[in-house]
């Protein structure tokens, strides 16, 4: 995959605005500070690489720890070098095993009760939210499990943003419980678990839904309807089991139509929040439970939709199942749900054989049952094309790692804790002195980038690529990560979050050997010498007599191998 824009397109970064200013003085020394610029740089040009039509090899049992790492880069938000050394001793089924197995972090709900998140004061706030997503994402054991939660979260989307209500800090804690709690799971499971989350309810508008009014004209609202078919299962088009799209006279042919939302959306009519038992004004807990139903606004009538027909009559519970299992049965959700997850684990332009592959483990996991996710998370990452190493050279291959991705990356590679336990990381949304993402805060239903986007007049547009998360690329974003992650290692302004760098202090006299060690731990070895030789030239001009100046060259080592291309590309 080409590392960025090429320099004519409109959305591609100026090389002469890329350059980052440290809004606080410089973190590192001015000679690794302008080196951060010129490997940032160094991704305004792209161009073709070598195709190859060679078959993919397989992973051997044992590995080096430079395929170990490019495998937990897929598999997890992060991996220290300790992990990547066991791993490569043992079998990916038997660590896969032990993830599967490994419980949930805990409850996000509990944790903020536990923290005095729902006391009156916190009633119309946000706050405590992005505590505990962090606290998971940074601290929590179940690594593939976050992984997997980070990636359904940019799926099946909701957004802070779009929650208008009281306590929506425990809606979206709930609703991130959903996924933690199904995330290996089925994915049918999982769709009639985030259909009746307040959540969803208020971020998708048909909390409160009422049936069909014919005094008024009124209609009910078909905002979940739409989306719940055009993003989280079948899409725009009909496909083929492959993930390519069915032609007719050369053009797609459209999964659903307006009268199939309308059929639709009478399913989604009734629903409300579960107060019972609760004293006004409500408590959090009303953010806490599942959706029920209120009778007298719920369309009784029949309800037709993409060829089902649910009778006149049926109870709301058992029209919202028909519903959702008509919508999982149909042959577009194994090749759309299982792209998507390749794209947020492995790649952005997998093979229509690489997702064929994935859809049939999708839709049968060998024992008859269908969007077993388990199934299909461990056939994402143990398929030959993942981990396929031809593909390190070819720059059609591989994903834009998020701005997100990146930070929690280098926190869990570097055991970084919360002083306090509070994990005040805070919402990183801020383009300019942030990241310009957070989780759970998509500025739509179409998350932060959408899968399909093609960035205009650029190599990959050229090549008929699609690059999702360069949507997310820009002049401001290129330079408010490099200001951001500048402060964050070096341990200053980001809330109470404290990395710890021991295992680098023995080699940071000697700037090849810890240029050598970061590039491996974060970017799996594939950095190439050129770019380490430039880069430990630099570390190597800066003086190495007290503590203090070994911490800044490992400071230095790390912000420039964050900011090079070869390691904002994950392969």
């Amino acid at each position: 995959m080409t590392p960025l824009p090429s320099a004519n397109s409109p959305q591609a970064l100026d090389c002469r605005d890329a350059a980052p200013t440290p809004p606080d003085g410089p973190a590192v020394p001015g000679v690794a500070l302008g080196l951060v610029g010129t490997l940032a740089l160094a991704a305004c040009g792209g161009g073709d690489g070598p195709e190859t039509n060679d078959p993919p090899s397989a992973l051997p049992a044992t590995r080096s720890s430079e395929q170990t790492a490019r495998f937990l880069a897929q598999a997890t938000l992060g991996a220290t070098r300790p992990e990547i050394q066991a791993l490569s001793q043992r079998s990916l089924d038997a660590w896969l095993a032990e993830q599967f197995a490994r419980p949930p972090s805990s409850s996000h709900v509990d944790w903020l009760l536990s923290q005095g998140y729902g006391a009156e004061e916190f009633r119309f706030s946000q706050r405590g939210l992005d505590n505990t997503i962090w606290r998971a994402f940074i601290g929590g054991e179940d690594a593939l499990r976050q992984r997997v939660v980070f990636a359904l979260s940019e799926i099946c989307v909701v957004s802070v943003l779009g929650v208008d209500s009281a306590w929506r800090q425990f809606a979206l804690a709930y609703y991130l419980d959903v996924l933690q709690a199904h995330a290996f799971g089925n994915y049918r499971q999982l769709l009639e678990a985030i259909t009746l989350t307040p959540a969803m309810g208020y971020y998708l508008t048909f909390r409160g839904n009422a049936k069909a009014n014919p005094k008024t004209g009124s209609q009910p609202d078909e905002n979940y309807a739409r989306e719940l078919m055009q993003l989280f299962t079948i899409g725009l088009v009909q496909l083929r089991p492959d993930g390519t799209p069915v032609l007719r006279d050369g053009q797609p042919t459209e999964t659903y139509r307006a009268e199939d939302v309308s059929g639709l959306a009478r399913v989604f009519t009734g629903w409300d929040l579960e107060t019972a038992g609760m004293a006004k004004p409500y408590p959090p807990e009303q953010m806490c439970r599942p959706m029920v139903q209120v009778a007298g606004r719920y369309e009784t009538g029949p309800k037709q939709f993409l060829g089902t027909t649910i009778p006149d009559g049926t109870d709301a519970r058992t029209a919202l199942r028909l519903a959702l299992d008509a919508l999982f049965a149909h042959p577009n959700v194994p090749p759309f749900v299982g792209r998507q997850l390749i794209q947020r684990l492995v790649t952005s332009n997998p093979s229509p054989a690489y997702v064929g592959r994935v859809a049939a483990v999708f839709a049968n996991n060998g024992q008859g049952v269908r969007g077993d996710l388990r199934a299909v998370v461990r056939a994402i990452l143990l398929d030959p094309e993942a981990h396929d190493p031809a593909h390190l050279q070819d720059p059609a291959w591989g994903k834009l790692r998020e701005p997100v991705q990146r930070f929690v990356h280098w926190a869990r590679a570097f055991r970084a804790t919360s002083a306090g336990g509070l994990w005040d990381i805070g919402d990183l949304s801020d383009p300019g002195s942030r990241l310009g993402q957070s989780p759970l805060r998509s500025p739509s239903v179409f998350n932060f980038f959408r899968p399909g986007y093609v960035p205009p007049q650029t190599a990959l547009a050229e090549q008929g690529l699609v690059g999702p998360e360069f949507q997310l690329t820009n002049e401001s974003t290129v330079a408010g990560y490099v200001n951001f992650m500048q402060r964050a290692v070096a341990t200053r302004n980001v809330g109470d979050l404290r990395p710890d760098y021991g295992s680098l202090i023995p080699l940071a006299a000697n700037a090849p050997a810890l240029v050598a060690e970061v590039a491996l731990v974060l970017a799996a070895g594939q950095m190439t010498a050129a770019t380490q030789a430039v880069i430990a030239t630099a570390v190597q001009s800066m003086p190495a007599k007290t503590d203090s100046d070994l911490q800044n060259r490992i400071h230095a080592t790390l912000l420039l191998v964050l900011a090079s291309p070869e390691y904002i590309v994950q392969k």
